[in-house]
Parts: C-alpha cells; structure tokens; sequence
C-alpha cells in the first residue's frame, strides 16, 4: 500500500475507534477525520466538502421534518390504538404492533416513530399485566427492519444513494430497495413474533424500578421559624451540597418555587422537599432549622406544576461520560434527577458523582415543560413522562398525512425527485403552520448531518487512495473458491460487524469504497453489492448501542446488555441469509 493508504488507514481507524468508545460525538468524529485527511492533502476541498453539496444530508433533514410534525399532530395515533387492541396472546399483540410500525417506518424516520410508540407500549403492556420488555425490542427491530424497505425509510439509504451519485451512478430508486428489503422484513418480523416469547425475558422496566425506589427518595422538611435557616440563603445555610440529597423544591404559602437557585432566601414555615437515598438523609436529621414535614410522599407529589420524566441519554449527548455535578444539571435543566438505571439495574451510588454513560435512563423531576423544551435537542434521545395519557389527534393531522403522502407518491412515480419533494412538503408544514419556524429547526438532527457529510470526504480517500482496492483484494483472496457471493457474504459480515461498535451511517461509507472496489475486481455490476451493504447497514440487532431505537429501549424495557443478542443474533443471521438469496450476486 501507498503512504497515503497508510496515512488513510489509520485515519479511518482512529474514527472507528472513537465512534466505538463514544469519546466524542459521531459528527465530531467522522468529520475530524475528513478534515486531518483534507490537511494531510490526501483529498481536495472540494472532496472533503462534497456532502454539503449532495441531495442526500437536504433530503434527511426535509424528512426529519416531515417525522416532526407527524409527531406533533399525533396522525398515527389512530392506527397506534387500533394496533395495541385488548392485549390477548402474546404472539397476536405482537404481530398487531410490529406490522403497521414497520409499515410505518417504511416512509417515516424511525426515531421519532420509536419515541412516539415506546410509552405507549409500555403503559399498555402494564395495564395488561405483561412486561414492556417483551414488547419494546421486537418494537425497535420491526422499525429498523421496515425501514430498509425503501429509499427513503433510513437516512443510511439517502447517504448511499447519494454517494453512488458521487461516483457517477444513478441514484436508489423509491422502491429499488424492496426486493431485498421487503422480503427481509416479512420473514424478520416473522421471527420475532414466533421466537420473541420465548427467548426475551420478563424485565421490570427502568421507569417501575426507579418509581418504586422514589418512595425512598422523598423526603420533606419544614423551616424552624426563628431558626438559624430563617432568612437565611440556600448555599449560605448548607443545603446546596449535601451527602445524598438534592433539594428540588420549596413550597411558600401555596407557591412552588423550583428549581431552587443557590441565591433563594428560606423563610420560617417553608416547606422544603428532597430527593435522595433514604439511607443518606442523616444529613437532614441533624440540620439545625429544619424538622420533618408530616404526610410527604412522591405520590402526592406530582402536582399540576411537577412531575416526573424517563429520559435516555443518546451517544451524541453531552452528558455522556460526565458527572451530574460537572454538568450543573439541575440549573442547566431546571430538573433534579432522582434515580439512574443502567444495564437493568438501578445505579445504588451518590447521584451527583456517577459518570453517565450511553443508554442511562434517568428519572427527572421538573415542571410539566420539560419534555417539550428539550424534546428536539440531543441531549437525550427519549423523554417520556411517567403516567398521564397519550397525546391526541391534532385538527392538522390529515394535513400531514396528505403533505407525505404526496412526497411519496410523486418520488414513488417518478414525477418528482425525492429532493424536490421532500424540501416542498417542508416547506409547506411551515408555511401553513403545522411547524413553526423554531419547531422545524429543532427537528433537524445536526450531528446526523453531519456524520453524511463527512463521510464523503472520508470514502473519497478510501478510494482515491488506493485502500479500497487493497481491502477488496484482500477479501477476495480471502473469500477465494466461494465465488462472488462469498465475497458478497464477506461485505455484509463485514458491515454488520461494523455496525454493531459505529453508528451504521458511518459503516455504509466506509464500507461503500470497498464494495465498489471488490465488485470492479470480479469485473461485476457494483449496484447488486452496493444495496446489499445498504440494507445490511441499518441491520444492527446485537447490541444496544448499534442503532439508535435499541438505545431508546435499552432503559424503558429494563434490558441487560446480552438480552439484544438472545433475539438479534438469530434475526442478524435470518437477514443475512435473505440478503445473499435476494441481492442478484450469482455464482
């Protein structure tokens, strides 16, 4: 290999690396690659800054929008009630909740099809006297499983279509996908209604076991009139750092003030309440100034102005792999957390010192806002209150469907590019007010954006370099007397690896170079090759953290780490077989 396909190589591995290990951002790592390759001179400013010119980051970001206002106007809603039904046998409410969500994510981004279904699922599970662990998974894989069904149904397809007009070829159609995505979906899904009750155990979800140990966490004092913290400021009079608690509100004459700022003056007959470990409350016992408060519980806490929420942390957050205290996080967020759970289990730990790690479920308390000011942020990737009802149908529902529908039909057709109609049926959310300007902006995942555009420049070098053609060589030898479809078999292996420790928009570009290369060296098409890498992409069933919808489950089905593989690996090696069978690679 040439010294830039070493330079490019290690480049390439340090990227692998860093998405692996959630040391930064995806965004920050795809696209600090392209840019020490772009210094290195190893590929040109116009290569490195490629994807901002492609239709593939425009049209995810004119979907993303289109899934917002789906989410908003609640225009599922009438086909979530009608798919949950009355709950009887498991493997029929199954097949009732994961075909019209796979449907669904045919055509809509999966995330947001996962946030609004998940709570649902998981009061509607309980109220039936089931686990939502049964239920969540099989959830999250159905989505991913419909979404490779159609161009437009991942952003990962978007991002291949739109390198393969990079290199001069004619971008995936609507529905060219559907050979291999639809019938992989049809028996995937299959699996999972037959193998799902049998092999996914009965998990206490992460909202019931941090529910239950809030009864331990509450705890109210009064304010001694006269009393040494009479008058006296929060942090002044030693209650901004205790051992174990955290104060989150104080009650004045039937005014709530939270959250409570280091500065708030106390006042003799105030009404203080705490969140904290029942065995670290000593600190409370012997404060001078304060004594118990009668009859305090976090069931009666959750008032008109409070309440509590799950929210999941998400690889591209900014909590992850800091503590609660480094991120000031009841100022930042105006909430107090009262519980972590990780891996199943609660995290039995003094709150404000543990490191937070990708796919935390935290129990927030906050006002009734919360949901609504950071729903469009990354820094969490689920948040859904605890209790309370499903959204309704907003009058404008028919209005989004209407506006997609058309995107679909006329990309579908061929009347319309799918860069044109997604950006119009964007547009028109706005301008007759399903979204407003904020909202629409708000919906647009960035760092996915960005992980699209970096990745050209980083597929470019892998090419221009030489290391895609080496890599091919190498897995041809490797694959040598299986023929090309033991090289096809290589390259899905391959992405699917890759998959499960890098989001899977990184590993369909870095694995597109490869597969373009090994297909021109056993002198065949490269679009066979090139789909099944695409579907294999968004494949990821092993882990948690593969996909974004696993790690929105992750918390809310109380899953184990090794859980994902007792379904994913038999469903992962069915897909496999089904892309071999159905890509068009003979020999």
């Amino acid at each position: 290999m040439s010294l830039q396909a070493w330079i490019t190589l290690a480049v390439v591995a340090t990227v692998v690396f860093l998405l692996a290990r959630d040391v930064v951002a995806p965004s920050v790592a795809v696209f600090g690659g392209t840019i020490f390759l772009l210094v290195a001179g190893i590929i040109t400013p116009a290569a490195a800054f490629e994807g901002f010119s492609n239709p593939a980051p425009i049209t995810v970001a004119a979907l993303y929008i289109l899934a917002r206002a789906v989410e908003k106007t609640g225009a599922l809603q009438p086909a979530v009630h009608a798919t949950l039904g009355s709950g009887r046998g498991t493997r029929r409410s199954l097949l009732r909740l994961l075909v019209p969500s796979a449907a669904a994510s045919a055509f809509l981004n999966n995330t947001p099809i996962v946030a609004m279904l998940a709570p649902q699922v998981s009061t509607w599970a309980e109220r039936n006297g089931r686990s939502p662990s049964l239920y969540l998974m099989p959830l999250s894989f159905a989505v991913i499983l419909g979404g490779v069904t159609t161009l437009i149904g991942t952003s990962t397809n978007l991002l291949v279509s739109g390198l393969l007009q990079a290199q001069g070829q004619a971008p995936i159609g609507m529905f060219e996908l559907t050979r291999i995505g639809l019938p992989a979906a049809l028996v995937g899904l299959g699996l999972i209604v037959v193998l799902a009750p049998l092999v996914l155990p009965e998990r206490r979800p992460a909202t019931r076991q941090l529910e239950g140990g809030t009864r331990e966490f509450v705890v109210a004092m009064r304010v001694v009139p006269g009393g040494p913290l009479d008058g006296q400021a929060v942090e002044a009079g030693g209650l901004r750092h205790l051992q174990g608690v955290f104060l989150v509100q104080v009650e004045r004459g039937g005014e709530v003030i939270a959250p409570v700022a280091p500065t708030t003056v106390l006042r003799g007959e105030d009404r203080l309440t705490f969140v904290g470990r029942a065995d670290l409350v000593l600190d409370l016992q012997v404060t001078r100034g304060l004594e118990s408060a009668e009859r305090q519980h976090v069931a009666h806490f959750d008032t008109a102005q409070h309440t509590f929420f799950a929210a999941v942390v998400g690889a591209a957050s900014p909590l992850v792999g800091r503590t609660l205290k480094e991120l000031g996080f009841r100022g930042n967020y105006q909430a107090a957390v009262v519980g972590i759970h990780r891996s199943g289990e609660n995290v039995a730990a003094k709150l404000g010192e543990v490191e937070l790690k990708l796919g935390d479920t935290l129990l927030l308390l906050s006002d009734a806002g919360f949901r609504d000011r950071w729903r469009d942020r990354n820094d969490f990737l689920l948040i859904s209150p605890l209790g309370g009802t499903a959204p309704g149908v907003s009058r404008k529902a028919w209005l989004v469907g209407l506006i997609g529908l058309a995107i679909v039909v006329g990309a579908g057709t061929g009347q319309v590019p799918i860069l044109q109609a997604s950006l119009v049926g964007a547009v028109a959310l706005v301008a007759l007010g399903v979204l407003s300007p904020a909202e629409a902006r708000g919906a647009v995942d960035l760092d996915v954006l960005l992980v699209i555009a970096g990745s050209f420049g980083l597929g470019e070098a892998i090419l221009k370099t030489g290391l895609a053609r080496d890599l091919a060589h190498g897995l041809v030898a490797l694959t040598n007397g299986l023929g090309p479809r033991g090289v096809l078999l290589g390259l899905v292996l391959a992405t699917v690896l890759l998959d499960e420790v890098v989001t899977n928009n990184a590993s369909a570009a870095l694995m597109f170079p490869i597969a373009m290369a090994a297909a021109t060296e056993l002198g065949r098409a490269p679009r066979p090759f090139i789909l099944a890498i695409t579907v294999a992409a968004s494949c990821s069933f092993l882990t948690p953290i593969g996909y974004q919808t696993n790690t929105m489950v992750y918390g809310p089905g109380g899953y184990r780490f090794g859980d994902y593989a007792r379904l994913g690996a038999p469903l992962a090696v069915l897909v496999i077989v089904v892309i071999l069978v159905t890509a068009g690679v003979a020999g």
